[in-house]
């Protein structure tokens, strides 16, 4: 009865033998093999075998890149608040699992202080505005940083990113305001250029309509003169003297300018006075006041002839008597 028990119980104890014999490896994994305690070999993937109870695997080391995302909290030199989020991809050195397992207890917490130690001695030297310029050199100084620390743990830092960088919810709300300011000018800048710029325009087609306007009515004027100074002539050759052809002019316009005021229905245009001798006294009343100025300026010319012709004499009496001094003082300075 006690051999039949015997026999499962070594088939069960050589199953489980056979299962502590061999172990499979991943892909991107290095297995730690121990025999006593003491490090023995390093697997890498697929199946491996070892000395059952003598042999444990003693831990396994991811060998792919890994990322670590550290979060900041420091001061700018301006005295502001600003928490940054630094993201570490990292990868343990195949040649150096050995130090990787047996030399660094726990990475993640060795990377987070260097990572705080940089960050906290590079962003107060620099001020708000930097901080988002300058993110890049922050980044490469911390790599630098642990490159060189974690290089003899057997870790190789590919990459530091600075991927967020989050001010106090103030000093957010603060610079929105000054960019919504600076945004704000420069419209109302641009906008006041273009009202100049319509203004000037509009100032330029104005005056070339007013220059215009002035060009028409001179090349207007003109060519009536010259069709008056036709029509006079015209008369002149008929026997009509420049007096009678004047008067016979005005009185024809006279009556032209009402009957285009006539055909104008919707005009409230009203010519004063609007009788048939208008036209010959405005004429006459015109030549009046010609022959009056005429004479007024010949008068003003023959007393302004008196008045000189007055004058002579007594320059020719001062004139004589300078002379007569003149010798008298000549006499005494020989006598």
């Amino acid at each position: 009865m006690g051999g039949y028990l015997i026999v499962p119980v070594l088939l069960v104890l050589g199953f489980f033998l056979l299962l502590g014999t061999f172990f499979t490896v991943k892909q991107q994994t290095a297995a730690v093999v121990e025999r006593f305690g003491k490090f023995t070999s390093m697997r890498h993937s697929g199946l491996q075998l070892k000395i059952p109870l003598i042999d444990r695997v003693a831990g396994r080391i991811n060998l792919k890149i890994q990322q670590l995302d550290v979060v900041v909290e420091t001061k700018t030199k301006d005295d502001v608040f600003v928490r940054l989020k630094v993201s570490v991809q990292f990868e343990v050195i195949r040649s150096k699992v050995y130090d990787a397992f047996y030399r660094l207890q726990n990475p993640h917490d060795q990377i987070t202080s260097y990572v705080f130690d940089v960050v906290r001695a590079e962003v107060p030297k620099m001020k708000l505005d930097y901080v988002f310029e300058k993110k890049d050199d922050i980044a490469i100084a911390v790599k630098r940083e642990l490159n060189e620390a974690m290089l003899d743990y057997g870790y190789d830092i590919i990459k530091t990113l600075v991927t967020d960088i989050d001010p106090d919810v103030q000093v957010k709300a603060a610079m929105n305001r000054i960019n919504a300011s600076e945004r704000e000018k420069t419209a109302a800048e641009y906008e006041a250029e273009a009202e100049r710029i319509k203004i000037v325009a509009k100032a330029r087609a104005e005056a070339e309509s007013k220059r215009l306007q002035g060009q028409g009515i001179a090349d207007q004027r003109r060519e009536i003169a010259r069709g008056l100074e036709e029509s006079v002539d015209v008369l002149n050759n008929v026997g009509i003297n420049s007096q009678e052809a004047s008067a016979l002019i005005v009185v024809t316009q006279h009556y032209d300018t009402l009957q285009s005021l006539g055909e104008e229905t919707s005009s409230n245009l009203i010519l004063l006075p609007n009788s048939p001798q208008a036209g010959s006294d405005m004429l006459n009343n015109m030549i009046a006041s010609f022959t009056a100025s005429a004479q007024i300026g010949e008068e003003m010319k023959r007393a302004r002839a008196e008045k000189e012709k007055k004058e002579r004499p007594r320059k020719r009496i001062d004139t004589s008597r300078i002379d007569l001094e003149e010798s008298e003082d000549t006499e005494d300075f020989d006598a």
